[in-house]
């Protein structure tokens, strides 16, 4: 039996998309970033900081801060383990403001090759 090399990573994975069915998930693992960070000397774990964008319909009708404390709790035991989640940085959205930002980027896009 092999072991993953992200484990930490394959947990949230595997709980995000259990809990809310994203229709995007998207996971950044940025503890390279924060290696020399004075918390982070002598800790052997590679997975410490992430970035995490989610789209689910769970989202829907609930504030930026409920949408947060849902994954938090989630991954409360990632969060709580030693040599775990230390920093989690989230943008939590609905598919329909996931929409409105896509449309939103296209058309500074195009505006932007209009004026060039």
């Amino acid at each position: 039996m092999s072991s993953s090399a992200t484990p930490v990573e394959d947990a949230i994975r595997s709980k995000i998309t259990a809990a809310f069915s994203p229709t995007t998930l998207e996971i950044y693992n940025d503890s390279h970033l924060h290696s020399h960070h004075k918390a982070m000397v002598g800790s052997t774990s590679k997975e410490t900081h992430f970035r995490l964008v989610i789209t689910s319909e769970s989202f829907k009708s609930k504030m930026q801060s409920a949408r947060h404390r849902m994954v938090y709790a989630l991954l409360r035991d990632e969060m709580a383990r030693e040599g775990g989640i230390h920093a989690l940085q989230l943008k939590t959205l609905t598919p329909e403001e996931e929409e409105k930002q896509k449309a939103k980027a296209a058309a500074a896009a195009e505006a932007s090759e209009d004026s060039t």
